[in-house]
């Protein structure tokens, strides 16, 4: 398994692998892999002949009061982690090597960003959209997998790339989730025994909000009851949110499918899940 820092190197390495006509596929991530990550990895692996998986921690999607700093760091650990599940290459820049002095182009979505973290994180999605051209540029994927834990964060890529005509293609991975039903994290790590076991109520919450809407009840009504299950955590929710699957715009109808998503606060730890609602026909 290679190792490199510089943009140009990885470029070059992955440009050669092309020309041998082998399939180039990534998984960016930002490090602190854990389950999740490594189910990402080998579905990735099964479709592509040369596997890179970037690791970088991205100053720009962070906002001043966020966690940039306590983010969940272990290089050594993460490395191995790629070689024991076949990553070929491994990008892992500096903040220096992606933002060089004078940086000043972003990549600003619109409309899909203007609602559920996005309200909440200003910035954040701009940062994201940023950094994963960056990725696409350096590394020329043929294919890039990507986790719907972060729902939205999955649909602005796929839209960043069709509106950009941008030749990758973007595979949706399914949350991983420990026995208990909560979606595997990073920022899991910031969670004790106890909060652990709170959090769980969020899967709780997702699974009652959609039994509701499949059985009539309304967007209103199911978000009322997930309110009132999700107190339970003793945490600070967010938001709970009952949306059109690709726009992400509220419904106040539930008719053949929608996504709802959720955000609370448990310690120090915020915490995002979903589940995708489909009535079959």
């Amino acid at each position: 398994m290679i190792v490199l820092r510089s943009p140009e190197k990885t470029f070059r390495k992955c440009v050669k692998e092309k020309r041998k006509g082998r399939i180039v596929g990534l998984v960016p991530t930002m490090g602190a892999l854990h389950e999740g990550h490594i189910s990402l990895i080998r579905k990735c692996g099964k479709i592509c002949d040369f596997l890179v998986v970037s690791i970088f921690v991205n100053p720009t999607q962070f906002g001043p009061s966020e966690d940039f700093k306590s983010y969940p760091r272990d290089f050594k650990r993460d490395r191995k982690i790629c070689e024991e599940n076949g990553v070929d290459l491994v990008f892992y820049p500096t903040a220096e090597n992606v933002y060089p002095p004078g940086f000043e182009t972003f990549v600003n979505l619109e409309k899909l960003p203007s609602h559920l973290c996005g309200l909440r994180r200003p910035g954040h999605f701009r940062g994201v959209a940023t950094v994963v051209l960056k990725l696409f540029n350096i590394i020329q994927p043929d294919v890039a997998v990507f986790g719907k834990k972060d729902y939205q964060q999955f649909r602005i890529i796929k839209k960043m790339v069709r509106d950009l005509n941008i030749p990758v293609r973007i595979i949706g991975a399914e949350t991983v989730r420990t026995h208990k039903g909560l979606a595997v994290s990073s920022r899991n790590w910031y969670l004790s025994e106890d909060e652990i076991g709170r959090a769980a109520f969020l899967r709780k919450a997702l699974l009652l909000g959609k039994k509701l809407l499949l059985k009539g009840e309304s967007p209103a009504r199911a978000k009322q009851e997930m309110r009132k299950m999700l107190f339970r955590t003793g945490g600070k929710i967010d938001y709970i949110s009952v949306c059109d699957r690709f726009t992400l715009d509220e419904i106040k109808r539930f008719e053949k499918e929608c996504l709802i998503a959720l955000a609370v606060k448990i310690g120090k730890a915020r915490l995002i899940d979903n589940i995708e609602v489909r009535r079959k026909l």
